[in-house]
């Protein structure tokens, strides 16, 4: 595969970037991660959105050829130079600033990164596999607006995979500092009970995830459920009858069990059929 660099392509096993790197120092980083299947890129135009507000809110320059077309040109030419147009890829975009003073930057300018990664399905499926979870306590997300964006601070959902890893969960769920449920270590949560279905808030510091958006638009568009965006506690977690985890690469994510609770996925099937609809149809 092919490393995008400002517009130059290099084998990404060869490709390299300056150790003066504010991403790499600073944190001072942004990132999209996207599918691209079939030909096309799944929900280009929620991701670019999400990403040059991002880069607003964290007041970077936004080059002027920063466009929809021509960074959507710079991805194709990507996949086109790793001879990928065929194949199911995940594509990572990371935008940072450059070099030039410390924590107050003297320079605004952005360089990029396109990185491409194979993938093996190329629809989204749900695996049968048991799927346990628990809460990650040691750390907590802040709430707020930063918490929202996609940088490259991400210790805690770091931190909370090594926990999982060590103790034989497949995944944690991140809480605020209200002790809240807040989203999972890789995507938003959504929890079913009854007719209702639920996600935690904006406000309390999950991820605006771009796949939550297009579930909350496809629960939105069946008369069976109510969608709620409302703070999720600890306790209801185990009164759920589903939970489901839902990022971009992998889709919905069942969840199986948590603690001494065992859950069903009939709701998560049904709105995964819908989502693979709609990935194809944009």
């Amino acid at each position: 595969m092919k490393t995008n660099y400002n517009g130059t392509f290099t084998d990404a096993e060869n490709a390299s970037i300056s150790v003066n790197n504010r991403g790499l120092h600073f944190g001072d980083s942004v990132f999209e991660t996207l599918r691209y299947s079939g030909g096309k890129i799944f929900f280009w135009e929620d991701h670019y959105f999400r990403l040059m507000s991002a880069m607003r809110i964290l007041r970077m320059e936004i080059p002027m050829d920063f466009t929809p077309e021509q960074l959507e040109a710079e991805i194709i030419k990507t996949i086109t130079a790793s001879d990928a147009e065929k194949v199911t890829c995940r594509v990572r975009i990371t935008v940072w600033r450059q070099w030039g003073g410390k924590y107050n930057p003297s320079n605004q300018d952005i360089e990029y990164m396109i990185q491409l990664e194979k993938l093996d399905a190329p629809f989204y499926t749900i695996s049968d596999e048991p799927y346990e979870i628990e809460l990650y306590k040691d750390h907590y997300v802040n709430s707020g607006l930063l918490s929202t964006l996609k940088t490259n601070n991400k210790i805690i959902n770091v931190l909370g995979s090594v926990f999982a890893t060590e103790n034989g969960y497949k995944n944690c769920l991140l809480l605020n500092e209200n002790k809240m449920v807040v989203e999972a270590l890789n995507g938003n949560i959504f929890l079913v009970n009854g007719y209702k279905i639920k996600t935690p808030p904006l406000e309390d510091g999950c991820l605006k995830g771009v796949l939550r958006k297009q579930i909350i638009d496809i629960i939105g568009a069946i008369p069976d459920y109510v969608l709620e965006e409302t703070t999720v506690s600890p306790f209801e977690l185990q009164k759920a009858d589903e939970i489901f985890i839902t990022n971009v690469i992998g889709g919905i994510q069942p969840v199986t069990k948590y603690r001494k609770k065992t859950f069903d996925n009939t709701v998560a099937k049904e709105l995964l059929a819908k989502l693979n609809v709609k990935a194809r149809l944009g």
